[in-house]
């Protein structure tokens, strides 16, 4: 892959901004369109996996690395939650449903270490996304497992994908399998492909580097639910 080519692909993109209702005009962050779709948006296959061999191993800044099978995570206590995300193709999604563990109760099965300030997510197709494990403790972020009241669909990361709602959609990543805790940050897959480190959408942290103009919506062109 080209480095910054897909960056760069959205920043050409160019249509008109989309008026946003005024009654839900401070839940959707500039330059958004609402939609009803879910679209579908990844780079890669997706993959297919024997869960008889599948987990989820936690490693780095931690007391003992540890792996949970499927059926381990789906013992554990689960959480619903409502939320509004945001996609950086300009897509935004409201009042969407999810189920699983909150990260935070996730932690407590984990001995982290006091330095392990920072959390690698690694996926499926050599994906891997950071965010400060600050992020991660909020009430909304979740290791999800069922959308909508079912279990998640493979387009849509299954079996497990992480749920980061505040900050751009591609922080949330699909079929994560490893969970590394870091003593510094470390830009993941699209932060070295010209996304932006932080990714929070009220603030338009697409991209690094310079301001951006509105692009098109070409999530209408995708695949989507």
């Amino acid at each position: 892959m080209h480095k910054d080519s897909k960056a760069e692909r959205i920043k050409r993109m160019n249509i008109p901004a989309v008026e946003v209702p005024q009654e839900i005009a401070d839940r959707v962050p500039p330059g958004q369109a609402v939609t009803e779709r879910f679209p579908i948006l990844h780079e890669g296959e997706v993959p297919k996996y024997d869960m008889s061999t599948w987990s989820l191993r936690v490693f780095g800044e931690v007391a003992e690395e540890k792996s949970f099978s499927y059926e381990e995570l789906l013992a554990l206590p689960r959480t619903q939650i409502v939320c509004d995300i945001h996609c950086v193709t300009r897509w935004s999604k409201l009042d969407t449903v999810w189920e699983g563990v909150l990260f935070r109760d996730f932690l407590k099965l984990i001995n982290v270490k006091p330095e392990g300030k920072y959390v690698m997510l690694h996926a499926d197709n050599e994906y891997e996304t950071n965010v400060p494990l600050e992020d991660l403790m909020g009430d909304q972020i979740l290791l999800a497992m069922s959308y909508d009241g079912k279990p998640l669909t493979p387009k849509h990361g299954w079996p497990l994908r992480l749920l980061v709602p505040h900050l751009y959609f591609w922080k949330s990543a699909k079929w994560i399998q490893g969970i590394e805790f870091m003593k510094e940050d470390r830009e993941g897959f699209w932060e070295r492909n010209g996304f932006h480190n932080v990714a929070d959408p009220f603030q338009e942290q697409r991209f690094s580097g310079e301001a951006i103009p509105i692009p098109e919506d070409e999530w209408v062109r995708k695949e989507f639910d």
